[in-house]
This record gives structure tokens, sequence and C-alpha cells, in this order.
């Protein structure tokens, strides 16, 4: 088999992390339109990955976070995106590179995306600061269940919950 000295496999990955950095970039200028929202599962120790202890050690593999309707001061950089969201009250500000994402959902369009992390370097916990960030509330999977009797949109794997923000959507 001949060698691939082009590397299609990078310059493909890098095309559809330029799509999700495009499509957050249209988010954060101008908020999510119509029925839209993103599930992002991404790869909690990943290198350039900022949570706060009490958030890593509740997701020490992966985490998935769902913007829809109370997220805030989303920032989108050349190679990261910035947001503040709310576990359990508590307001965070999390710091995710492009790099650390395993996938990105959008329920609404079936739309998603998924990306091999296997070369994601790791950094231990120690080297993760907390970002802290004004308030929203999100709420953690088991009582989501409670709330809705609705299929969760993205797959759980390696124990990572899906943190809805519906319950607390005006209705």
């Amino acid at each position: 088999m001949a060698t691939d000295h082009i590397r299609y496999d990078v310059l493909a990955r890098d095309a559809l992390r330029g799509v999700l950095r495009k499509v957050l970039t249209d988010a954060a200028a101008h908020g999510l339109p119509g029925e839209h929202h993103f599930f992002i599962t991404f790869v909690s120790k990943a290198e350039g990955v900022k949570l706060s202890p009490r958030l890593l050690a509740q997701y020490p593999e992966e985490m998935t976070i769902i913007l829809q309707h109370q997220f805030w001061d989303l920032t989108v950089l050349e190679d990261r995106f910035e947001v503040g969201l709310s576990f359990g009250g508590i307001p965070e500000r999390l710091i995710v590179p492009f790099s650390a994402i395993k996938s990105f959902l959008d329920p609404s369009v079936k739309f998603g995306l998924q990306f091999d992390t296997s070369d994601v370097a790791e950094v231990a916990p120690e080297n993760l600061p907390a970002a802290p960030a004004p308030s929203a509330v999100a709420v953690p999977a088991a009582a989501e269940k409670a709330e809705t009797t609705e299929e969760p949109a993205a797959p759980n794997q390696g124990g990572a919950e899906v943190v809805r923000l519906d319950r607390f959507r005006k209705k």
C-alpha cells in the first residue's frame, strides 16, 4: 500500500474542526438560531482543557455539555472555545481546545461530527486550574431523566453524563 505523504486524514479532520469553529463563532456573535442546540463531548484531561477540580472529579475521562438556552460569554479562538455554564448552581468557565473534542451534535437537524482523539495528550489534574464565571444552571443527567421522557440525543460513553439545561427553560 502506498504511503500517504499528503495526510488526507489530518486535512479532513482539520476541515471538520473548521466547521465546528465556524458554527460556534456564529453562535457567539448571533446566538443560536431556531431550535439549534449543540452537544459537545470532549476529553476532560486533554492538554489545554480547563475545568474546576470539582468538575474534573465528576467527569474524569470525558464530559458532554449542551449549549442551548443558558450559557454565556461564548468566546471562540483559533484553537479553542471558552464558555460559561453553571453546574449545580455553581458558575464555571470552561476552556476546551478543538483538539480535545470527541463529538459535536446538533440534534435539531440530526447533524453530527466525531473526531478521533486517540492522539490527544493528557495532562495531570493539578495543571487544570478552575476558571470561575457568572451564572446559569445546568442539570445532571439523572435529574434530566426525571424531568423529561425524551431519549438522550447523544450516547453516554465512558461514564460521562450529559448535562441538560432544558429544566430551567422558561415555559
